[in-house]
């Protein structure tokens, strides 16, 4: 099964908000499809890691569990036709960020922490934006103007 990921945000004075590269680590929220457990912590996922499933002849996938309650093992991989998205709703709508590929799992939760990148009205670019709290404050020096990125929501849907 295919999961797109979109986000929402409130965007005071910035254009457009991405992960900072492709080497992001994404924190999701994982449910067992099988026995819809769902795991207590966050785990992390990174398109530039690779583990190999148990039992097969050299595939891999980003992110491989095995649910503790009824011990099947579960793999998801990104789906590398669909890179990572910059969000850019003025509106503050949902939009899409990224599209993942789930076998046994699907995620039902995201916590956007990690170092992001966004740009100003002016073109600024402020390359450590860290959501680790849920926000970002900053100032334009170029728009003499404060920026932020605030009230970040989550959603999880069929691709």
């Amino acid at each position: 099964m295919k999961l797109l990921l979109e986000i929402k945000a409130e965007l005071e004075n910035i254009t457009s908000l991405e992960p900072l590269d492709n080497n992001f680590t994404f924190f999701f929220q994982v449910q067992c499809t099988s026995c819809r457990e769902v795991h207590p912590g966050w785990v992390t996922v990174n398109r530039h890691e690779q583990v190999e499933l148990s039992g097969s002849k050299g595939a891999t996938a980003h992110f491989v569990w095995r649910c503790k309650f009824c011990k099947r093992e579960s793999s998801a991989k990104f789906v590398e036709a669909y890179p990572f998205r910059s969000y850019e709703s003025e509106n503050a709508q949902f939009e899409p960020l990224l599209q993942i590929e789930c076998r046994g799992l699907e995620f039902v939760g995201f916590d956007p922490r990690g170092i992001w990148k966004c740009k100003g009205t002016t073109g600024t670019v402020f390359p450590e934006v860290d959501l680790t709290e849920g926000e970002w404050n900053d100032y334009d020096e170029k728009a003499a103007l404060p920026v932020s990125v605030s009230d970040i929501e989550s959603r999880w849907g069929k691709a």
